[in-house]
């Protein structure tokens, strides 16, 4: 019987069970066995990880071909212009490549987020905002670099769904097993 979990997965954790470079890993929660993480989420972000014992689900979620769509919430430095936004919303050239089109908007209300470990810096001249930024893609650290490529830097990132899987109510470093998607 395949296995599948959401994992809320805390900053400064490898999305792996080995550690390397002295780097936390997914070893030290007691996760279920034999499962691997679909995907990755950098040590830096934070948020929805789903894990599972079936390879062919996770070809269907996380191969680009698919296009299935990843929801996070970014907290960038200063407020983007609706300019800045829509050069997001119609790709950027990042490094190599050019980012397929995405959906971004500021986030109204600012929604409010538990704390992080450590705490990201504060300036008292600089307004920061969260945004929600959905891609289909998934390339090494895309949306930090496409909010880079627009002049505002993320300073925190969590993914909060992949396709219908939603982070929900789970705390930083809790998971639950979920009946197959």
């Amino acid at each position: 019987m395949p296995c599948y979990v959401l994992f809320h997965k805390p900053y400064g954790v490898l999305s792996q069970f080995t550690p390397e470079d002295g780097a936390r890993s997914l070893a030290e929660f007691d996760l279920p066995k034999d499962i691997y993480a679909a995907g990755r989420l950098d040590k830096d972000s934070e948020g929805l990880l789903f894990l599972t014992d079936d390879g062919a689900l996770i070809d269907r979620l996380m191969h680009p071909k698919h296009e299935k769509q990843k929801t996070y919430w970014v907290l960038v430095e200063r407020v983007p212009t609706e300019d800045e936004l829509q050069k997001m919303r119609s790709g950027l050239k990042i490094e190599d490549y050019v980012s397929k089109p995405c959906e971004v908007k500021i986030l109204d209300p600012q929604p409010e987020v538990e704390p992080r470990d450590p705490p990201v810096r504060v300036r008292k001249t600089v307004v920061d905002v969260w945004l929600e930024v959905k891609i289909t893609e998934g390339k090494n650290r895309q949306v930090r670099k496409m909010t880079a490529a627009i002049g505002h830097p993320t300073l925190r990132l969590i993914r909060k769904k992949i396709g219908n899987m939603e982070l929900g109510d789970l705390k930083v470093g809790e998971w639950r097993e979920i009946q197959k998607i």
